[in-house]
């Protein structure tokens, strides 16, 4: 039985994700953090536009995610974009840097979320970048699906 990730609680969502690149294939990965990155992630600030997972030896790391500062954890703060430990299998690891590695792909997070046991996850994509006619020409497909259904609706 799949799960889904509607099921946890949303904290953050690429949005920009989807029409910068072809999304390929996706999975979850569990994610290394501190308390105070934890109470920032509950309070729901966490932005992961400009994020991407990438690796560092033979382990996979979050960069570029910003999880601001949370105010009440005192001295004992957390950088803000310092790169995170993510949690995966040896073998998907294997997959996904040979397939990073061989076909050009990066590794982009998609979503940010707490499965419903409580514990922090991201939802990964192995994605090729689109160019600017395939955004443009999604944009295009995109339209018309609206127009269309739009016509649809007057009509019937």
């Amino acid at each position: 039985m799949a799960r889904s990730v509607t099921q946890g609680r949303l904290v953050a969502q690429n949005r920009r994700a989807r029409h910068n690149f072809f999304i390929e294939d996706t999975l979850e990965a569990g994610i290394v953090l501190t308390g105070s990155e934890v109470k920032a992630l509950r309070a729901g600030r966490v932005s992961l536009n400009e994020a991407w997972a990438g690796t560092q030896g033979s382990e996979l790391f979050l960069m570029n995610c910003h999880v601001p500062v949370y105010l009440n954890a005192g001295s004992n703060s957390h950088q803000t974009t310092r790169p995170r430990k993510l949690l995966v299998h040896r073998r998907e690891l294997n997959r996904l840097i040979g397939a990073v590695r061989r076909g050009g792909r990066t590794l982009v997070p998609l979503r940010l979320y707490f499965n419903e046991r409580g514990v922090a996850k991201v939802e990964l994509a192995l994605a090729s970048g689109k160019r600017k006619y395939d955004k443009r020409q999604t944009a295009k497909t995109r339209d018309w699906q609206r127009q269309r259904a739009r016509l649809i609706r007057d009509k019937g």
